[in-house]
């Protein structure tokens, strides 16, 4: 009798330990794990987002043609926020409480990442590589986010030092007027003190807006050197045309967040000359492991437009993987953190990322491009 009490016994609990090693975490399946992107799709900044999704899709594409993540797909579920951030909260939302993601990869913009902070927060679940370099989402550390690029600290100072290096010191500040704007503002301001230095001038853009008339009043009555552009694509080139057609004949930076192809495309014949920061390989010239594969990756998933853009999205989501192979099988949000967590120099061929539990920033790499005549793209 004892004994088959104890048979029953034993089989009840190894029922009650396979329905808890088989009950899945949100967004994870037997054969599939659902990923949220939220990020603008239409609006002045759309290409942004279109882009990153562009690089992520190549290489979730070639993971999968592979056999996925322990046999598990990878499906990328994108939702529309404008590069609004009222949006992007209910874009979030959405991602996490309707279309029940496991993880968040890519999202885009300062002030739509910093809206949807408290939500990421309340549902603990990871954001892998979002698009932006703000200070304010790295310090203090979240444990829910984890960066792959530089930040705007790191490319404004790359920005002052070469200027100053040429002996340009007279340095006008062009900024939108949000949260991503002043985070680069800071980054300008920090960069011109370490050199005793000030801005010559400093005007605003508001946000997905083109009326730079105000902007341009005040850079031209400064007359700096240069100017530090902390904005999209759309409003950073209507400000550089309109100076130009008046005779500015001062030289224009921006941050990696403008949208370097799309800032070109919008700037056309008169885009030459005008530098940008990186914080991505070289896309165009197959000079690194890590270009190479992105370019095959672009390619078997038949694009051949190569961009910084979308070499951010491959970069991001190669990340993520690397993370969800780390994790195994057993797949919860928390072991992916630790697993990423665990991620130390990973040379993913000419690029590094670097984690640990007190660091989530990843990389430090920043590089100088300057549009050329034909709106290429110079190292």
């Amino acid at each position: 009798m004892n004994f088959t009490r104890l048979l029953r016994a034993g089989a009840l609990l190894l029922a009650f330990y396979g329905l808890t090693a088989g009950a899945a975490e949100v967004g994870v399946t037997d054969t599939e794990i659902r990923v949220g992107q939220f990020a603008a799709q239409t609006g002045p900044a759309a290409e942004l987002g279109k882009r990153m999704q562009v690089g992520m899709l190549a290489q979730f594409n070639a993971v999968n043609a592979a056999g996925g993540i322990s046999g598990r797909t990878i499906r990328l579920i994108s939702r529309d926020d404008g590069y609004e951030p009222a949006k992007a909260i209910a874009a979030v939302k959405a991602l996490i409480e309707e279309d029940k993601v496991f993880a968040l990869v890519g999202s885009v913009g300062t002030p739509t990442n910093l809206a949807a902070v408290p939500a990421i927060n309340a549902a603990g679940i990871p954001l892998i590589g979002p698009f932006t370099g703000a200070q304010g989402l790295r310090e203090p550390l979240n444990r829910n986010l984890f960066h792959v690029r530089a930040s705007y600290f790191d490319e404004t100072e790359r920005i002052v030092q070469h200027l100053t290096t040429l002996g340009l010191t007279k340095i006008a500040v062009f900024y939108q007027n949000d949260s991503y704007g002043k985070a680069g503002l800071e980054g300008v301001l920090r960069a011109l003190a370490k050199r005793n230095l000030k801005p010559t001038a400093s005007v605003t853009v508001e946000r997905n807006s083109v009326d730079v008339a105000g902007s341009l009043a005040g850079i031209l009555k400064a007359a700096p050197e240069a100017v530090v552009q902390i904005s999209a694509y759309k409003s950073c080139a209507a400000l550089i045309k309109q100076a130009k057609a008046k005779g500015y004949g001062g030289q224009f930076f921006n941050v990696s967040f403008v949208g370097s192809t799309a800032l070109a495309e919008e700037l056309g014949d008169v885009g030459a000359g005008v530098t940008i920061s990186q914080v991505v390989p070289f896309p165009y010239t197959a000079s690194s492991p890590i270009v190479r594969e992105y370019q095959q990756r672009m390619t078997e998933a038949g694009h051949k437009d190569f961009d910084f853009s979308s070499m951010e999205g491959f970069l991001a989501a190669k990340v993520f993987t690397e993370g969800l192979h780390r994790a195994g099988r057993a797949l919860t949000r928390e072991n992916l953190v630790t697993a990423l967590e665990s991620i130390r120099e990973y040379n993913m061929g000419g690029f590094y990322v670097n984690y640990s539990p007190k660091s989530h920033e990843g990389s430090h790499f920043t590089d100088l491009t300057l549009i050329a005549h034909g709106g290429r793209f110079v190292r």
